[in-house]
């Protein structure tokens, strides 16, 4: 069984305008693009690019609040649940013009003086909304846990906590999107997690750490990983959310031996 690939558009391409990056992830190869956001542009222009690119719509968040300004996810926040769900169905919608099974819900930032366990329980209530209305529509919430060094005050950031939500909302459409970048710098053991977790885990994602360029060397040996994917039977998409060093297409050595070996 051969892994397929997503390129996060927010990360690679970077010398191209975002819609052209579609069709430069397509000649190099990968099967799929995620990317932050879509919301800058209509559903259907993206849509059109995919088709025209013969790639597949992988993954994208749902809108995160006031982003150039700090924010990062509504779903903890006193007094924006109508925002929330409002982008919620929003980002359903783009789902189900674009092709993904897959949203991700960011979780938000937490305060220093705020109250950990009401904004614990405020997103639990929202992520639970949210998982329902995407429940109709045959779509999968997903959570990341994010490290601190990247994302100071991160309410969501070890693995357990993502499991402890999903334990306690009990909806079968709400999975973890598991970055072993970001699982990495905040606790390890990225091999094992996968194999205890491998049920709850609706979307991996890979860079290299701590550098977070091409998953090619450093701290983590990917190789290994895919093959710990590769065994366990693993079917849905790895998205590559890493800086390039130089080139995107430039520093793809890590994906050409990967297909070789596979």
């Amino acid at each position: 069984m051969s892994l397929k690939f997503a390129a996060n558009l927010s990360f690679l391409y970077q010398d191209l305008p975002f819609l052209d990056r579609i069709a430069a992830a397509a000649r190099d190869g990968f099967e799929g693009v995620e990317y932050l956001f879509p919301y800058d542009f209509p559903a259907r222009e993206i849509k059109q690019r995919l088709n025209d690119a013969g790639i597949a719509q992988a993954l994208f968040n749902a809108p995160a609040g006031d982003w150039a300004k700090g924010e990062r996810g509504t779903s903890s926040l006193p007094g924006r649940t109508e925002e929330f769900r409002t982008g919620v169905l929003k980002a359903l919608d783009y789902a189900g013009e674009l092709g993904n099974t897959r949203v991700h819900v960011m979780a938000g930032l937490l305060p220093a003086q705020a109250d950990q366990a009401a904004r614990l329980d405020l997103y639990q209530t929202n992520v639970a909304w949210a998982a329902q209305q995407a429940a109709a529509r045959g779509i999968t919430i997903v959570l990341e846990p994010i490290n601190q060094r990247d994302m100071p005050g991160y309410l969501l950031s070890y693995q357990q906590d993502a499991l402890a939500i999903i334990d306690a909302i009990g909806a079968s459409n709400l999975q973890v999107q598991f970055d072993c970048y970001h699982c990495q710098i905040t606790e390890g053991d990225i091999a094992m997690k996968l194999r205890a977790m491998f049920e709850l885990i609706g979307h991996v994602q890979i860079a290299s750490v701590p550098s977070r360029n091409e998953p090619d060397g450093q701290e983590l040996s990917y190789p290994y990983i895919f093959q710990v994917l590769d065994e366990l039977g693993y079917a849905g998409w790895v998205g590559c959310e890493y800086k390039p060093r130089a080139g995107t297409s430039a520093g793809l050595g890590w994906l050409h031996a990967y297909r070789r070996q596979a």
